[in-house]
């Protein structure tokens, strides 16, 4: 087998990467916890349900959206998403949810066709559910 001197200095520079990379793999085995949290300490999963009032209305014409959330603490906002052209975009509907976790959100659309909708807090959101605007 031939090596050459470029050849020589790709495995000189694979052979430094992996044994660093061992290295910092070990280092982060090394830092982390070796307890494991109990049940009692877990934190709960968060999650939200959402349903519209209608499943069809005039543009602009007012409806609600109603649901509850589960591991937010009261008086957390949730807010609307409608999807435009792929992306999530926050609208200016947001409630805050009472004390046992629910809300009730008025809404009002004006983007005809069947629009993608979503409740969101923080980084929890609602399964999507469709209005279609007339």
């Amino acid at each position: 087998m031939i090596v050459s001197k470029r050849n020589s200095l790709r495995l000189a520079a694979v052979t430094a990467l992996s044994a660093l990379s061992l290295g910092l793999a070990g280092t982060a085995m090394a830092a982390a916890p070796t307890t494991h949290p109990t049940s009692a300490t877990q934190q709960a999963v968060a999650g939200i349900t959402a349903q519209p009032s209608v499943s069809s209305v005039q543009a602009w014409q007012l409806f609600r959206v109603t649901g509850a959330t589960t591991g937010l603490p009261a008086g957390s906002t949730v807010t609307l998403q409608q999807k435009q052209h792929g992306t999530w975009v926050t609208l200016p509907a947001a409630t805050p949810t009472n004390r046992n976790g629910s809300y009730s959100l008025g809404v009002k659309l004006g983007l005809k066709g069947v629009n993608e909708l979503r409740i969101v807090s923080g980084n929890t959101a609602s399964p999507v559910f469709t209005v279609t605007v007339r």
